[in-house]
């Protein structure tokens, strides 16, 4: 059972010295909740699970303890793998600070409120997971478990592909309906590994650079900027969508994105590794300039 490999190889980590944190996932407050959890003490080992519902990412908290004295031991599912090298790749956290204990994940499910726990099988996989490329880490030090098959992506693009079928209104429309309900409070911003920035562009005081207003327009600059930013560096870890209180469909705005850099660039996939450079992070003299 995973479960309990975690704990054994937590507990041999923190009793040894060789880390001073394991982060991983415990149960929440309800049984359909599996919340991160910072274990310092071998003792409290117990409260480590893996389960259905072990969904958040836990990469972006590395970032909390880069400069922090020895080795912390992290939990990574495929995306929380490929969201570490995405951080490695930034230059934010070091390759032998970090212990890689890694999972491979079948899926996440859906909380589901109101049902009994015997019912999870019943449970559809969240979305972030249902076109997942990369269920088995990418990168660790120790793998726990075998690995899975990589379900049918053939979907992938889907909702892309029908937002680029409508008309320039219909999209200004959609788009100005989506972005009108966003509350600018930025936990797609706040979750996402690939922003890493020490001080992000939208906290900034500059006067006439950008607006701090609730505003269709704001909201569109800062959504957009945010998708752009991100270019050839999203892991598809799907977090921002699974976040924003006010679901708003995120990831079609970073699949686009994606999508678009693989027609003009190839095929790229971002934190599969450390060396292979994002298409807008290096020039290539075949890049294509039509737009020049």
């Amino acid at each position: 059972m995973i479960t309990e490999k975690m704990r054994d190889v937590a507990k041999d980590l923190l009793t040894k010295g060789e880390v001073n944190m394991v982060i991983g996932w415990e149960k929440g407050t309800f049984w359909y909740n599996s919340t991160p959890v910072f274990i310092t003490k071998a003792e409290d080992v117990e409260r480590l699970v893996f389960d259905e519902f072990c969904t958040n990412n836990l990469a972006k908290y590395l970032l909390d303890y880069k400069t922090a004295e020895g080795k912390v031991a992290i939990f990574v599912k495929g995306c929380d793998a490929r969201a570490v090298n995405r951080l490695m790749q930034d230059q934010q956290v070091q390759r032998d600070k970090v212990y890689l204990l890694g999972i491979p994940c079948g899926g996440m499910k859906e909380a589901a409120p109101g049902t009994q726990p015997q019912a999870t099988e019943g449970l559809p996989l969240v979305e972030k997971c249902q076109n997942c490329t990369s269920p088995n880490p990418v990168v660790f030090d120790v793998l726990l478990g075998d690995q899975v098959s990589v379900r049918d992506t053939q979907n992938r693009f889907a909702a892309v592909e029908k937002l680029e079928a409508l008309g320039t209104d219909e999209k200004y429309a959609y788009w100005g309906e989506m972005f009108d309900k966003c509350i600018r409070c930025y936990a797609c911003r706040n979750v996402c590994p690939a922003c890493s920035c020490r001080e992000c562009a939208f906290d900034g005081n500059g006067l006439n650079w950008l607006g701090k207003q609730n505003n269709l327009q704001e909201n569109q600059m800062f959504n957009i900027t945010r998708a752009m930013h991100v270019a050839g560096r999203c892991i598809e870890c799907g977090e921002c969508e699974r976040v924003c209180p006010m679901d708003l469909p995120l990831m079609a705005i970073n699949r686009k994105v994606i999508k678009d850099l693989n027609e003009l660039f190839g095929a790229y996939e971002a934190g599969m590794d450390v060396e292979n450079r994002p298409p807008l992070g290096q020039f290539k003299l075949e890049d294509p300039e039509k737009f020049m």
